[in-house]
């Protein structure tokens, strides 16, 4: 299965370039660096960025996840101090590092990753508010349309029946996690577009519709982000995502969404529970029906 690209539809949602996420994909790309750093061809601010990630998602950087300073990264990667604050402009668009000014200033790692458990359907605001983030999404796309095979046999529905599609960027304290791309029947949930969509939608489901989704399939790959992917995430092109392919059921086996999320690995943690033959009836132990999409 090809993973779909993020679409993007500006006439309906009114999503300006993306540069407005702070993604500038042109930006110090193409001018010559004056010192030379090899890595099988990779540009110095690609592999500087690459190295700097690396090293904020490795826990190493002490209790107060402060980085070296900009003299000192320079030499420690042989490059520029111009290219390690063009690199750090990045990767502060993207929410990963904070910078301080004053006596006590300096540049820090952002929080850690964020949990995220992928064996319970509370929703991504309700994990992210349990470990004291403030919770958001902005909406890059709603809209009507015809479901395609795959959706429609995920959801159960005739190909060409009238799906809600939503896609929206999660963030934790601001900081982008995921790019989240759902599908809903129109048949059930009628008026979804009208209703508030920055928060929980399974919420909304809930609450307006009285449907509840209890348990789903859930299949995970890991892929590269392309190019439009990459924009909305605030990342290069070709940064390794993990794709999350759902389906979520009601209690009658009843497919409620079909999502296809893609979720950064150096700002989450997926978590799973896994339970034995022992452990009785629980969370995650209802027997799902056969998958009704194909696997990524």
């Amino acid at each position: 299965m090809v993973w779909p690209p993020a679409r993007r539809d500006r006439e309906s949602s009114g999503v300006a370039s993306p540069a407005v996420y702070g993604c500038d994909m042109g930006a110090h790309c193409d001018e010559p660096d004056p010192s030379t750093v090899s890595d099988r061809g990779k540009g110095p601010r690609t592999l500087v960025e690459q190295r700097l990630r690396a090293l904020i998602s490795s826990g190493d950087l002490g209790s107060d996840g402060r980085l070296p300073t900009e003299r000192e990264l320079a030499e420690m990667y042989g490059v520029s101090r111009t290219t390690v604050r063009q690199v750090l402009d990045r990767l502060e668009q993207a929410g990963l590092i904070r910078r301080r000014r004053g006596r006590t200033g300096g540049t820090f790692a952002t929080r850690g990753r964020v949990d995220i458990d992928v064996g319970s359907l509370a929703g991504i605001p309700f994990f992210l508010r349990a470990q004291g983030l403030r919770a958001g999404a902005h909406v890059v796309s709603a809209r009507m349309v015809p479901a395609d095979t795959a959706t429609a046999d995920a959801l159960r529905i005739p190909r060409g029946a009238l799906v809600h599609d939503v896609i929206r960027v999660r963030r934790a304290d601001e900081v982008r996690i995921s790019l989240e791309h759902a599908r809903f029947p129109v048949a059930l949930f009628p008026d979804l577009l009208g209703e508030r969509l920055d928060d929980s939608i399974y919420e909304v489901m809930e609450q307006r519709y009285g449907l509840r989704a209890v348990k789903a399939v859930e299949r995970l790959v890991a892929v590269l982000a392309d190019a439009d992917q990459a924009a909305l995430l605030g990342i290069e092109a070709g940064h390794p995502l993990m794709a999350i392919e759902r389906v979520a059921y009601d209690p009658a086996d009843q497919p409620l969404e079909y999502a296809t999320d893609l979720v950064q690995g150096d700002r989450t943690r997926v978590i799973a529970w896994a339970y034995g033959p022992d452990a009785g009836a629980g969370a995650g132990q209802a027997r799902l029906p056969g998958p009704a999409a194909p696997a990524v």
